[in-house]
């Protein structure tokens, strides 16, 4: 398999068959190889595996993996960037202030995180200095998210900040210029959010600014998630 087989995990074209005696241990530790379309059963086993992956350097300086919080089968799931030293300490993503105002920002649609709601981040290790993880650890890590969104199969995608954003999708415009708008990505309709980090530093409400502009956006993600639920019932 090419590296650039690693985006077309949801053809299934392209998927192989999980041998019976599938062992994690076997999972490439390479970040050149990438993991295949089906490897995991379930979002447990890839948390094993995350908590003992080398597949970059950022497992060095863990304390452990931050997989995923909420609803393994959520209608909406939500892609950060990276853990920062809150998440490195429980092992969950978005608990710190940001994501403490994520969860104000969806509980004002009336979303539920345990609910509504899968959340996770591209890279599982913390960055250290909370910098932004580079191209090559997104690239090592993006095998994991690929197999959670097709293990949580969500029917909306909401990429959390420019870095999310286009670490995930390889677009190469800025959130300012895509943010709120909707775009179909790897056959899911997906959304790119400001990122609520980026809200507790700009705390103005005044039309026209990132608050303001998250409140529009997530009434849109609110009214798409009714129609969706609507053409399904």
């Amino acid at each position: 398999m090419s590296h650039g087989e690693q985006f077309s995990l949801f053809d299934d074209s392209h998927s192989q068959p999980t041998p019976t005696d599938f062992q994690p241990d076997l999972i490439p530790t390479d970040a050149q190889v990438p993991i295949p379309r089906g490897t995991y059963s379930g979002m447990e086993p890839l948390a094993q595996h995350c908590n003992q992956c080398q597949r970059c350097e950022l497992s060095n300086s863990r304390t452990q993996a931050v997989v995923g919080r909420g609803n393994l089968e959520a209608d909406i799931m939500i892609i950060g960037e990276a853990p920062g030293q809150n998440e490195d300490e429980t092992g969950l993503p978005f608990v710190g202030k940001a994501g403490q105002l994520l969860d104000k920002i969806l509980a004002s649609v009336q979303l539920d995180v345990e609910q509504d709601i899968y959340i996770c981040n591209i890279t599982k290790c913390r960055p250290p200095g909370n910098r932004k993880p580079t191209t090559k650890e997104i690239e090592a890590c993006k095998p994991y998210l690929l197999e959670q969104i097709r293990l949580v199969n969500p029917q909306i995608i909401l990429f959390t900040g420019g870095t999310a954003f286009q670490g995930v999708t390889g677009e190469k415009r800025g959130i300012t210029k895509v943010r709120g708008e909707w775009i179909e990505w790897q056959g899911r309709l997906s959304m790119a959010i400001l990122h609520p980090a980026y809200l507790l530093r700009n705390p103005s409400r005044e039309k026209g600014s990132p608050k303001w502009l998250m409140w529009q956006d997530i009434q849109k993600v609110r009214n798409k998630l009714d129609e969706i639920r609507s053409e399904r019932a």
